[in-house]
């Protein structure tokens, strides 16, 4: 049986902006999309070496896009969420809501300074 390699937190993030982008999933509004989500400034070398090892793994598939008009350089790489993507993001989001379990009303209790 094969084990996969467990998704960093980055990684998460990164798989739930491609998912929640759809065909729009690039590097700009995949990192506009975390960044206004997260609050969080993200380099854009970021956003590509975690694309680049989730393509790697066979987590998102990617395809060159059509050239925009009015933008320079080359033309953008989309991504999409592959089956193996969906299962990892599934089984690490598993973990964390077993985890949490019931502590959400203590988290809530501690974050608001009540002792």
């Amino acid at each position: 049986m094969l084990v996969m390699e467990p998704l960093g937190s980055f990684e998460q993030l990164v798989l739930f902006c491609v998912l929640r982008l759809r065909e729009d999933a690039y590097g700009v509004p995949i990192r506009e999309m975390l960044e206004a989500e997260t609050g969080r400034t993200v380099s854009a070398g970021a956003i590509y070496t975690a694309l680049a090892r989730l393509e790697e793994r066979g987590l998102v598939s990617s395809r060159i896009g059509e050239p925009t008009t009015g933008r320079a350089g080359r033309p953008p790489k989309h991504y999409r969420v592959e089956p193996a993507g969906a299962s990892a993001l599934l089984a690490a989001y598993s973990a964390l809501q077993a985890l949490a379990g019931d502590a959400i009303p203590e988290l809530l209790r501690i974050a608001k300074g009540r002792t």
